[in-house]
């Protein structure tokens, strides 16, 4: 697609070629002002007609790696203690909670899997080492102070009093006395039929979520002789447990929450359920809301007002698997196993509205906008004309499929030109939009993922066979008139002036000079820290989706010289990019939408997110929505993040 107008031309041209170029400028700048309308004023409460605040909404507002894999999270005042495995346990400083640091750590002899705190000590469940109790007095050097082996693998841990409740697999729960912390001591034990996982400890009772055996209810009255005395099934494998009033939570793997009545403890009664995206393996309850960890799904925000009823509100994927939830204030802590910390803003916890969806028939990839109609790419069911008069109700009104896998589309006049990979170019008249069909195609060299038109000419990123140019004077017989070939496989194409700016995988980002078409020319590379999926250009800017390095932000003020000045990380991997004022938006596959403040180029700043239903490929800016292509979900439509 093309993104921003023409550059004033250079001086050595023919005054025709001239001609041709502003032309073609002045026609693109008519074509997209409706997309790059920022006029409507902001309203106090974020609303700007239809626009949204996206920093109004859950986000992740900082994180903190961990030296391995975060499987727990306690908070307990100013810090967040993790259960970092092999690492034994952090310490981090959360007093500022966009920025998280390490200020402390203790390794274990086990395995850290589950934490808790109490006064001045946090107590380690530590797998085959039992419950290890360490002083952390001094957060920046925690000591271990004490250990007490288990039976089998302490998974997770309780403290309650003068009492730590281990939960060890396959032999139960044990009850440990920590009066002496330099001295703990099992003073009671009580097998349970599952394999215990996780506990929670309310009054006289200690829940055990039981894998397979779901929740069991254990009187510890007297903690030296602790008895089983209720239980209740739950249709998945009980996690993580946490207990809030007179309900127990259970966080059941792949059956998501389940709502326990528990205010007869030996009768515990199932009210209600609801199932989360992935496996939900922690849980925490704040108010009228539970926190699901739900592993690659990231963090379920779930409005249990109702326990009978409980019903998913928001989610924020996180960039590798949720593991357990805290909740402090206003914000969710995160153990994400590989990625350590993440720490989220749930005050307000309901998620950014999709505004309208439709799905199609295969893998949406890419959309282009034209009118009041969308055009998406989808795999191997070709090209789809979706009706956007309404963006609440978008609506497909007509197909054509195309020889191979429709990955990139541009429009322009009554035409669309769709890159097919093995099948080269493919053009569609769309003169009728609920007919469209095709009417001309030229083979190109290699496979033609993406595809960007100026004036007479169609850009061809052509993986291995790098750019080819071709003639559409007549679309109906276009044909290939030059080509060259770049280092990497080129994904992505946009054309902006007398350039064309191409995404070439792990060959970060290449700029051709496009003055002669016939004889296009290489002038200027930058390589990129990931790997170019996507770009757009904007201003004196190409902003580059980088896979697994988020967002580049390239200078290219010199076209031959260009030069990255900034970047800023995304949840998932980078694959698309568009721009619209002071705000790029990435589509971050399993992770959504991804809003980024380039206000300062140099300094981009993630403000929010939207989670979709599917995996965002590709998207487009038009207007106050956000047209995204979003894979196994078609076109989802949101609303523009208001201009500041």
């Amino acid at each position: 697609m093309i993104s921003g107008a023409a550059k004033p031309m250079v001086l050595n041209m023919s005054v025709t070629r001239q001609l041709s170029l502003l032309l073609a400028a002045i026609l693109f700048l008519l074509l997209t002002a409706s997309c790059t309308d920022e006029s409507n004023p902001v309203s106090p409460n974020g609303w700007s007609g239809n626009c949204i605040n996206y920093e109004d909404y859950p986000r992740i507002v900082g994180s903190c790696d961990t030296p391995n894999w975060a499987t727990d999270v306690a908070v307990s005042g100013d810090y967040a203690y993790i259960a970092d495995v092999y690492s034994g346990l952090q310490v981090v400083d959360i007093t500022s909670p966009s920025s998280p640091t390490i200020i402390g750590s203790v390794d274990t002899p086990g395995s850290a899997r589950g934490v808790d705190v109490s006064g001045d000590y946090a107590y380690i469940a530590d797998m085959d080492s039992g419950l290890q109790v360490v002083e952390v007095s001094n957060p920046s050097s925690p000591v271990i102070v004490g250990s007490v082996e288990t039976p089998d693998w302490a998974r997770d841990v309780a403290v309650s009093g003068d009492y730590a409740y281990i939960v060890d697999g396959g032999s139960g729960l044990h009850v440990i006395d920590i009066t002496s912390p330099s001295s703990p001591t099992i003073i009671g034990s009580v097998d349970t039929p599952g394999s215990a996982r996780g506990v929670a400890v309310s009054g006289d009772y200690a829940y055990i979520a039981d894998g397979n055996s779901g929740l069991q209810v254990v009187e510890v009255s007297n903690p030296s002789s602790p008895v089983l005395i209720g239980s209740v099934d739950t249709p998945g494998s009980a996690w993580g447990v946490v207990v809030n009033r007179d309900n127990a939570y259970i966080a059941d793997m792949d059956s998501g929450l389940q709502v326990v009545d528990i205010r007869i403890p030996s009768s515990p009664v199932l009210i209600g359920s609801v199932d989360t995206p992935g496996d939900a393996r922690g849980v925490a309850v704040s108010g009228d809301y539970a926190y699901i960890a739900d592993r690659i799904y990231g963090l379920q925000m779930i409005d249990i007002s109702s326990p009978a009823s409980p019903v998913i509100i928001g989610s924020v994927d996180t960039p590798a698997k949720a593991w357990d939830v805290a909740i402090s204030g206003d914000y969710a802590y995160i153990a994400d196993v590989e990625s350590g910390l993440q720490v989220i803003d749930v005050r307000n916890p309901v998620s950014p509205p999709i505004t309208g969806s439709v799905n199609t028939l295969d893998w949406a990839r890419n959309v282009a906008l034209s009118g009041d109609y969308a055009y998406i790419v989808d795999g191997g069911s070709g090209l789809h004309v979706i009706d956007v008069t309404m963006p609440s109700s978008p609506l497909l009104i007509g197909s054509v499929d195309t020889p191979d896998w429709a990955t990139d589309v541009a429009v322009s006049g009554d035409y669309a030109y769709i890159a097919d990979v093995s099948s080269g170019l493919q053009v569609v008249d769309i003169t009728s939009p609920s007919s469209p069909t095709i009417i001309g195609s030229v083979d190109t060299p290699g496979d033609a993922h993406g595809v960007a038109i100026l004036g007479d000419y169609a850009y061809i990123a052509d993986w291995d066979s790098g750019f080819q140019v071709v003639d559409i004077t007549s679309p109906s017989s276009p044909s290939i008139i030059g080509s060259i070939d770049t280092p990497g496989e080129a994904i992505n194409v946009v054309v902006y002036g007398n350039y064309a700016y191409i995404a070439d995988m792990d060959s970060g980002l290449q700029v051709v000079d496009i003055r002669k078409p016939s004889s296009p020319v290489l002038i200027g590379s930058v390589d990129t820290p990931g790997s170019a999926w996507g770009v757009v250009v904007y201003r004196d800017y190409a902003y580059i989706a980088d896979y697994h390095s988020g967002l580049q932000v390239v200078d290219i003020s010199r076209p031959g010289s260009p030069m990255i000045i900034g970047s800023v990380g995304t949840v998932d991997r980078a694959l698309g990019v568009a721009v619209s004022g002071n705000y790029a938006y990435v589509a971050a596959f399993g992770s959504g939408l991804q809003v980024i403040d380039i206000g300062r180029p140099r300094v981009p700043v993630n403000v929010g997110s939207i989670d979709t239903p599917g995996n965002a490929y590709g998207l487009i800016v038009c207007g106050d929505y956000i047209y995204i292509a979003d894979r196994e979900f078609g076109l989802q439509i949101v609303m523009r993040q208001c201009q500041h």
